[in-house]
């Protein structure tokens, strides 16, 4: 009767019936009091948690369980369903929105939730389960609370079996000390907080009479796998805790699965409506989505929406029309509930059952009541207020809902988005041949592209491109992707059910070795190449068979082939081919071969090999430099922490590199210096295309291949790559030919055959789960040493290695079978005892005298090594180790057990999967070639994971891209780089990726619905490559990192765009960069700007990290206000643990730590640039100072001196401590001093040392001149004052030079200063203008900080105290609007035909009266190309009409100037006046005074002038000169300027001598560029103010349109390498058929860059810039060129000339361009005065050049500037186009823009005048000297400018005691130098010295 009474109300019989219980009458919560009287009876009795009940049979309806079924069947063949990740919300509460998947208990009161989340700290940490996910520490709380809670367990009894659960050992008393047991204390603990569960009880009521079905799909759910075995998979009923399967139960898995016709005959009908969606590019894990995920179109929301929802669960329609009603009132927003709230009411009105319904109008709640409400209103006013409503909804939503529902629009994406819904499944794969065809057919020299605009209108309706989702696009599952639905397996396969797993056994596959293969012995090769193979005497089968293609030919290559088959050697092989090619023979030609030397010309080509990892960088690193030392051959690395100096670099031959450094390297530019060097690329692991790093490789990749075609230099590709199924395509991808160079090599050709082992644990309750696998791990590994193997077992953290090891030998101690891993009493224990007494690591001493061993990095060396050498002699049985054994030592074993395949990733923020990667290089350590004739892998893994690890390693798991997820960054990147300036070029790199390839292939899998008819239509898929450009672009645009313009298709890269590629960082960090940036951010908000980053964005806060975030929020040192539970405080708190070098507990949170601090320094530096470019001077500082507080992990309110290694923590934490002391007074302290400040007098001579080393500048300002009112000119001295160790402080040091506002606000300047080893010890100048503010300033600050040291930094205040402005210049000469005059207008006409052209310009017309009708002075400025050469000849005209014996004189700044003008004057002027009468002066001085006598126009430089006009006074045919021409004034403010302005004012100086002596004048003429002071100038020389002409540069004849190109690349070379690609856009663009002029700074950059424009050109399929008629003549030509590189571009229509050029080759060059041959010459800056060459455009490519005699880089005068601009045609609008460095660009505009304001620079270059004048008299004492001065242009400026030349006031006084102290000072200096005597009334007479320096024309610092 007992046995009965029990049996009625046992757990199983009590839930059975709550199961099918009517629900309908009864809604409130199971442990809500009803106030009835209820029993006790069985609550004492909770039962186990986490158990699953499972009911005689399914209590659904029929139609409902077979739609379940249906359901289950058709999931079963994607495996589990999308694990999703909990989001904390910002309250700290968590809502139903919060959690998903979490079963069992959960806290409901605050009390029991910090219990909870005490006892999972607990549970986690290293001394129990630690280093486990959430699931198995979830359910390892379940059992401790149930045991806990258990009422028929003693005290002893629940500590003992708490013990033994968590530890494996028995609990540990006062009485029976167990080592590693759980303590009193401890158990103590876990029962205190077991009392503060207080909520327990009704929970698990709530849980016990849930509806188990639903929980039963959800646990169904993971366990399909689409395996091919002939089973059915309903469930077998079982026990609590029993398996789903059968025990012992082995079943042939030889036949197919089941035929999936009934699934495709159900396939079109989803669950529910509206339920599921089809997720393109989801891959197969899941591709449903349910609705509680959905963001729901309010177009799909109708008036019956919610009755629909609940018809679903309800068949009583007016039941379902009743709780539709009620769900609406509580949905109602204007009700002021909280989404809890809410929550709360749906609960209790629909329950658990309706979990997915009540989630999906949580998510939608304003949009299904707005929706619904709408729909139902009978009336406007109802309309109104529902409108009302939600306008004033506080959450913005409203607002959103509102506008989309009188949107058509969005009702158009909707409709779209649901037909996309609806498509049919996956394509099958088509014939990988129509990939090769598809790459044929895009041709980039396509008929499209050859003539017409190439600007693409994507408006037009035809183009129009469609904006993509790409998030719906992206696999979510990552690597994890499966694309295949079923997985075949070999006819002998079998699988074995046992309890809690299943096996899948795949035997080995046996190598059949032909009879007629040959290995290739390595004497058969050449004999150069065998030093590369030392200690080997043949190659294996597989590099056998490749021998040919990879030594001997140069295809492209892509090599599939096992783990182990010797990939290495072909990689090799590859290199030495490369060698062969830059190898010669040198030696006699009569000597034998072998006597001959071998030589390699190792500077012309470099090799890259690109792995995975860093550990197999190192390897590859160690293996290369090996076997390749004997050709001189360097090999270096370069990864993440391991940059290499340009020097470095160009000493290396093989870089081997990881795919984001080397994409790092190749996107920014500056290492295209090098990468133009490489002939060879090797891709090691290219299956890594499917992990997530996968895009990296497509874009580097790519961007090799588009180099190849663009500069028509090979680059050969070589893969290598484990086996996979669809290696047709990536042979694609690489260009590789299949016929030559692709090859497939199966497990057959595995050294040793592999037997594979898939354990598939159906366990459901992760905790046993976890027990479980070290259970299947003892049997495998006693199996193993039955058959006296030994074994590796691969585990993913250093702790789970001891703690698996030690589970292990327990169980053999616990089944007495430790004799089966070590034999006792043989020499095998014996020398492991004696062994691991020296052993330091505890876990491998506490486990080695048993057989077992642990192998992990964190173990010391000696350790390890011990390790592995027992290991090798076979003492070891067991050896238990990370994936570090996999990659780094090569240590096989016969069998290797991956146990669990689920690892920490702290880039997801969760438990993941293994990558292939690791999985393939793992199971590569099983079987020992020497020994076995095969190994064994067993993969241990969720039973829903086992198609995923079966198609993996059974050669079905297809490689597919990744690179729609971060389609939008690599895009950037290609923008930046400037190979993508357009949405075609975009559509077109797409081409070049791996992602086409796979389009091409399998339409479907990636969202192109009816892929079949889209191929045919567009063979090429150009429509979506555009497409997906199109959005990213847009998504780019949005994110403010482009600038894109739809109508013509172009992308420009902006600043935010060029560091989001520089630092790698994505695009949704930059926007909330963007967006949450301000200028004054404290500390505190820059760490919370960087917790929002994207990259962290998967971090989350698991709930048994809580309290131990708690405690180190409360240890770091900047406050944290978020809570702890809130994600991005976890990742504040990390950052700062990391920097203070705190110790965290947690495996996961060290994870996570690490990973954060990986990306903490590249953030900072990106925000860094971002405060810089604006201008932020607050937040650059704090920026930096954070990047380098991450990198040496050091606070700043820490001792500097801890950024050297060799400061011990106790010094530093005495210098801490004397905080009294300021850092800057340390370099005052003696050694003494210092060792008596920490207390250590030992530590005083070191700490002195290192405080003179802490790099540190100090500053000095030689000059402050203001050049206009808004332009200041800061001349900064720097002198290190640090002792320079190239050891510790590298080559170089860079510094910041920042200039400041008064406020330390905004940068008004920012420059680099680099510091270089080989002159650390001088003084550098640096010399920069910043604008002035107004009002003015009391001062601005110049900070110099170092890039790289933390308190680093000194500032120099520059007082405007004693500032005095410029005066304000003039407006410039209005230009009037004249009828413009005729040449006729002259008078005579044979004058008349002097002048080509039919009417003078407009300049011209309006000088022309006061030049030609008057004989005054005139000052003519005009911009450059103006016609002022004519204005001089109106002034020769009129002196030659009206002075018989006239002559004038035309005096240029150099001969280069002048000499095509004095060219042009005899061909016009020689006709009437003969050309005997026009010349030019040599500076020989007697032939010059008979030239001067004869002549009528002479021409020469200021130079000649002033040697021949020094003694004016005795040569009488300068008297006779009656006209002057002075031209290019504006040379005043360059080197020629004090010359000039001295010849000048000698000049007004003889007139007016002249005209006093014998009344006859000298008529002074001036042509100069626009100037902001020519009032000065016209002043000075004579002119009145209606002769003075001073045009603005905005007024010229011939428009010009100028274009400013920027570019803030740092390092010079990069700079002009991205300039080569804009620059032949530019001439693509705007040379419409014309020709073209481009300046550039070197010799060598013009034949570079004449190069690039070639290779550009050709590879756009453009024709050669030249006449086609004269193709003939420019090929004669070019064959008679001296220079090769000449005769190559010649040929394309492209010149180029440089000074040292032979004069020949330089005139056929000008003489083709000037001809109109040729369309394009390439010219040096240097050369900008000798080529008087014009064209329609002009390009000037950089605006600074480098200066030997200074050691660095110059800027380009600006009248050299001015003068390349000017060199357009006349009689067209010009274009010319200027790229310069970002920081330059302001300024150049401004004086580019701006009339140029000149000073005078003669009180720098007075000596050598003072001793000319003084020797011909003009200067005969002090006085003379002073009154001398003021016929200078100096004498006009001091007054306007004072400050600028140092005066501090512009009276009189102050202006004559300035001269005189200059007089004073230079003719003290000239008499010190014995030039000059001074007597002692201030009379000077010249001595020897100084009349032979006049004489000769020399400096007097020579003379000295």
């Amino acid at each position: 009767m007992a046995e009965d009474f029990n049996k009625k109300y046992s757990y199983h019989e009590m839930s059975n019936k709550v199961q099918q219980a009517d629900r309908s009458q009864f809604r409130r919560r199971a442990h809500e009091p009803t106030g009835e009287v209820e029993t006790l009876r069985g609550r004492s009795e909770i039962g186990r948690m986490g158990d699953r009940v499972v009911g005689e049979k399914s209590s659904r309806p029929s139609e409902l369980q077979e739609k379940v079924n249906r359901k289950r069947k058709k999931q079963g063949d994607y495996g589990d369903a999308k694990r999703k990740e909990n989001v904390v919300s910002a309250s700290g509460g968590q809502t139903i929105l919060d959690f998903d998947n979490l079963t069992g208990y959960q806290p409901t009161t605050q009390v029991a939730r910090a219990a909870y989340e005490a006892i999972l700290t607990k549970i986690g940490s290293k001394a129990m389960l630690g280093n486990q996910s959430t699931a198995i520490l979830r359910d390892a709380a379940e059992e401790v609370i149930q045991i806990l809670k258990d009422p028929n367990l003693r005290d002893p009894e629940r500590h003992d079996q708490i013990s033994r659960l968590l530890t494996g050992k028995a609990a540990s008393t006062r009485g029976k000390a167990v080592a590693g047991g759980l303590s009193s204390e401890q158990y103590a603990n876990f029962v205190q907080l077991g009392k503060q569960l207080d909520d327990f009880d009704n929970v698990s009521k709530k849980v016990a009479t849930g509806d188990s079905d639903d929980e039963g799909d959800k646990m169904d759910n993971e366990m399909g796998v689409a395996v091919v075995f002939d089973e059915s998979d309903e469930e077998k009923d079982g026990d609590e805790g029993a398996s789903d399967i059968e025990d012992g139960v082995v079943v042939d898995a030889s036949s197919d699965s089941e035929s999936e016709e009934e699934e495709e005959a159900d396939g079109g009908e989803a669950l529910d409506d509206g339920e599921e969606k089809l997720v393109q590019g989801d891959g197969t894990k899941k591709q449903s989505q349910h609705t509680q995920d959905r963001i729901l179109s309010v177009h799909e929301i109708d008036s019956h929406f919610l009755q629909r929802q609940l018809s679903r669960h309800f068949e009583d329609a007016a039941e379902s029309a009743r709780l539709a009603g009620e769900v609406l009132s509580v949905l109602d927003i204007r009700n002021a509930s909280d989404v809890r709230e809410c929550e709360n009411k749906l609960l209790l009105l629909l329950r658990y059952d309706l979990f997915d319904t009540i989630k999906l109008l949580l998510h939608n709640r304003v949009r299904v009541w707005a929706c619904v409400s709408m729909k139902r209103a009978q009336s406007d006013e109802e309309r109104n207020a529902i409108e009302e409503a939600l306008m004033k909804e506080s959450s913005g939503e409203g607002k959103r809902v509102w506008n989309e529902i009188h949107s058509k629009s969005r009702a158009e994406d909707w409709s779209r988005e649901r037909m996309r819904g609806l498509t049919e499944g996956l394509k099958a794969e088509t014939d990988s041949k129509d990939v090769s065809k598809a790459l044929d057919s895009i041709q980039v020299k396509s008929d499209g592209e050859k003539g017409g605009d190439e600007k693409m209108q994507v408006d037009d309706a035809k183009e129009k491109a469609v904006e993509l989702n790409l998030d719906q696009l992206a696999f979510r599952e990552g690597s994890h992707t499966m694309s295949n639905k079923k997985c075949n397996l070999p006819d002998t396969s079998w699988r074995a059910m046992k309890k809690g797993y299943e096996e899948v056994h795949v035997p080995a596959v046996r190598s059949v070795i032909p009879k007629d293969e040959k290995l290739i012995p390595i004497k058969d090769l050449p004999s150069w190449t065998h030093p590369a193979f030392k200690g080997m005497e043949k190659l294996n089968r597989v590099q056998s068979k490749m021998c040919d293609v990879a030594l001997k030919s140069s295809e492209n290559v892509l090599l599939c082939a096992p783990t182990g088959a010797g990939k290495t050697n072909v990689a090799c092989l590859t290199m030495l081919n490369i060698l062969g090619q830059y190898r010669r023979e040198v030696g006699n030609d009569d000597a034998d071969d072998e006597d001959k030397e071998e030589v390699y010309d190792l500077k012309s080509f470099k090799i890259v090999y690109v792995a995975p990892m860093k550990a197999l960088v190192q390897e590859q690193v160690k293996n290369f430099s090996n076997r390749l030392k004997d050709y001189g051959v360097v090999v270096r690395e370069l990864s993440g922490d391991s940059s290499l100096s340009r020097q470095q670099i160009a000493e290396t031959q093989v870089l081997v590199t990881t795919p984001e450094k080397w994409d790092v390297v190749t996107r920014q530019g500056e290492g295209r210096a090098f990468t133009q060097l490489i002939k060879l690329v090797i891709i090691d692991e290219i299956h890594l295309l499917h992990d997530d790093r996968g895009p990296v490789l497509e874009s580097i990749v790519a961007r090799v291949v588009r180099q190849v075609e663009t500069t028509a230099e090979p680059i050969r590709l070589v893969g290598l790559s484990a086996t996979l199924p669809n290696y047709a395509d990536v042979a694609a991808f690489l260009r590789v030919k299949p016929e030559k160079g692709l090859f497939f090599f199966d497990h057959s050709y595995r050294p040793v055959p592999l037997q594979m082992q898939y354990i598939g644990i159906t366990e459901r309750n992760a905790f046993k789960r976890f027990q479980l696998q070290n259970e299947i791990c003892y049997e495998k590994a006693l199996v193993q040493r039955q058959n006296g193997n030994q074994m590796l077992i691969f585990v993913h953290s250093r702790a789970e290695t001891g703690k698996t090891s030690k589970a292990l030998r327990d169980i053999a101690l616990d089944r007495d079978e430790l004799s089966n891993f070590v034999r006792d009493g043989g020499a095998t224990q014996e020398i492991l005892r004696e062994e691991a007494s020296t052993v330091k690591n505890a876990d491998l001493k506490e486990v080695l005298q048993y057989g077992f061993a642990i192998h992990h990095a964190g173990m010391g060396r000696e350790d390890r090594e011990l390790v592995e050498d027992l290991f090798a002699d076979r003492h070891i049985a067991v050896l238990v180790c990370t994936a570090t054994l996999a990659w780094g030592v090569n240590l096989p074993a016969h069998a290797v057990i991956i146990k669990g395949t689920q690892i920490y990733d702290p880039s997801k923020g969760r438990w993941a999967e293994l990558s292939p990667l690791d999985v393939l290089q793992m199971l590569g350590r099983a079987g020992r070639p020497q020994y076995d004739n095969e190994g064994e892998g067993i993969i241990m893994t969720q039973h829903s994971e086992l198609q995923y690890y079966l198609s993996l390693t059974n050669l079905q798991l297809p490689v597919e891209s990744q690179l729609i997820k971060t389609l939008p960054d690599h895009l950037n990147a290609e923008v930046v780089l400037g190979t993508v300036q357009s949405i075609k070029e975009a559509a077109e790199w797409l081409s070049y990726t791996f992602l086409y390839i796979r389009m091409l292939q399998n339409p479907s899998l990636y969202g192109i619905h009816n892929g079949e008819n889209v191929l045919k239509e567009d063979p090429t898929l150009e429509r979506r490559r555009m497409d997906l450009a199109h959005t990213a672009a847009t998504i780019l645009e949005k994110n403010h990192l482009i600038r894109y313009d739809r109508k013509s298709g172009a992308i420009q890269a902006t600043p935010l765009g060029r560091v989001a590629s520089q630092f790698y960082i994505s695009h949704s960090s930059m926007a909330v960069y963007s967006r949450h940036m301000r200028p004054n951010m404290s500390d505190i908000e820059l760490l919370r700007l960087f917790a929002l980053s994207g990259e962290f964005a998967h971090i989350t806060v698991r709930e048994e990290e809580k309290l131990e975030l708690a405690k180190l929020a409360g240890r770091v040192p900047i406050p944290v206000k978020e809570s702890p539970s809130e994600p991005t405080a976890k990742v504040n708190i990390l950052l700062q643990a990391y920097i203070s070098r705190l110790k965290l507990d947690g495996f996961a949170l060290v994870a996570d730590m690490a990973f954060i601090q990986q990306s903490a320094a590249r953030i900072m530096r990106c925000l860094f640039e971002i405060a810089l470019r604006r201008n932020w001077s607050s937040l650059a500082k704090l920026t930096l100072a954070m990047s380098n507080m991450v990198s040496y992990r050091v606070w700043r309110s820490q001792s500097p001196l801890r950024q050297f290694r060799n400061v011990p923590e106790v010094v530093a934490r005495k210098l801490e401590r004397k905080s009294d002391i300021e850092w800057s007074r340390y370099v005052d302290l003696t050694a003494t001093d210092l060792g008596e400040l920490v207390g250590v007098p030992k530590m005083g001579r070191v700490l002195h040392k290192l405080v003179h080393q802490f790099p540190r500048l100090e500053l000095s300002a030689a000059q402050i001149q203001p050049i206009t009112r808004s332009l200041l000119r800061i001349d900064l001295t720097l002198a290190p004052a640090f002792k320079f160790d190239v050891n510790l402080h590298g080559y170089v040091q860079l510094f910041h030079v920042f200039v400041e506002d008064v406020n330390c606000e905004t940068i008004l300047h920012h420059e680099y200063f680099s510091l270089k080893s080989t002159n650390a010890d001088e003084e550098h100048g640096l010399m920069f203008s910043v604008p002035i503010l107004e009002p003015l300033p009391p001062a601005y600050f110049v900070r110099v900080v170092s890039d790289r040291w933390l308190h680093s930094e000194s500032v120099l205040p520059i007082s405007f105290n004693n500032l005095i402005l410029p005066a304000k210049f003039p407006a410039p000469t209005e230009l009037l609007d004249l009828q413009p005059l005729l040449p006729s207008a002259i008078g005579e006409s044979a004058l008349a035909e002097l002048f080509k052209y039919k009417e003078f310009n407009p300049i011209q017309t309006q000088t022309f009266h006061e030049l030609f009708k008057t004989s005054k002075n005139c000052l003519v400025c005009a911009p450059s190309g103006s016609g002022k050469t004519a204005c001089a000849e109106f002034a020769i005209l009129r002196m030659l009409m009206t002075v018989a014996d006239g002559k004038c004189v035309f005096v240029a700044p150099t001969a280069e100037i002048f000499e095509p003008i004095l060219s042009d004057w005899k061909k016009r002027f020689g006709p009437l006046i003969g050309d005997s009468s026009i010349v030019s002066l040599s500076g020989e001085v007697s032939s010059d005074l008979k030239l001067l006598s004869t002549g009528k126009i002479i021409c020469c430089s200021v130079e000649v002038w002033d040697k021949l006009t020094r003694r004016w006074r005795q040569r009488k045919a300068i008297h006779s000169v009656s006209l002057i021409v002075f031209d290019e004034l504006h040379f005043l403010g360059g080197d020629v300027g004090p010359t000039m302005e001295i010849v000048i004012s000698r000049m007004r100086y003889i007139s007016s001598q002249l005209q006093q002596q014998n009344n006859s004048s000298m008529r002074i003429v001036g042509l100069s560029a626009s100037l902001a002071n020519a009032r000065d100038v016209g002043e000075w020389i004579g002119v009145s103010s209606k002769s003075l002409f001073n045009f603005s540069p905005k007024v010229r004849p011939w428009p010009l349109e100028i274009y400013f190109q920027s570019f803030d690349q740092n390092n010079y070379s990069a700079r002009l390498m991205a300039m080569a690609k804009p620059a032949y856009n530019a001439v693509t663009r705007h040379l419409d058929g014309k020709n073209a002029i481009i300046y550039v700074p070197s010799r060598r950059q013009a034949q570079l860059s004449a190069i690039d424009i070639m290779s550009y050109h050709e590879s756009q399929g453009g024709k050669p810039f030249l006449d086609p008629d004269a193709l003939s003549e420019v090929s004669e030509i070019a064959r008679s060129v001296k220079e090769p590189t000449l005769q190559q571009v010649l040929e394309a229509g492209i010149g180029f000339v440089h000074g040292g050029m032979i004069q020949s080759d330089w005139e056929k060059v000008v003489g083709l361009y000037s001809r109109g041959i040729i369309k394009m010459i390439v010219c040096p800056a240097d050369m900008c005065w000798k080529l008087h060459s014009v064209g329609h455009l002009v390009i000037i490519m950089g605006t600074e050049s480098y200066d030997g005699r200074e050691r660095r880089h110059v800027d380009y005068r600006i009248v050299d500037l001015l003068h390349m601009m000017g060199r357009h045609d006349v009689g067209s609008i010009g274009k010319c186009v200027i790229m310069c460095h970002q920081p330059k660009k302001d300024t150049l505009k401004k004086f580019l823009y701006e009339p140029l304001p000149i000073e005078s620079h003669l009180d720098s270059y007075l000596h050598d005048h003072m001793i000319s004048e003084t020797v011909t008299k003009t200067i005969s004492n002090m006085q003379d000297a002073v009154d001398y001065l003021t016929w200078t242009f100096l004498y006009r400026r001091l007054p306007k400018n004072p400050t600028y030349y140092g005066l501090t006031g512009t009276s009189s006084v102050h202006i004559s005691e300035f001269l005189s102290e200059m007089v004073e000072s230079v003719m003290g200096d000239l008499e010190e130098s014995r030039c000059l005597q001074i007597g002692e009334e201030g009379e000077t007479s010249p001595l020897n010295l100084g009349m032979i320096a006049a004489y000769y024309y020399i400096q007097y610092k020579t003379i000295d």
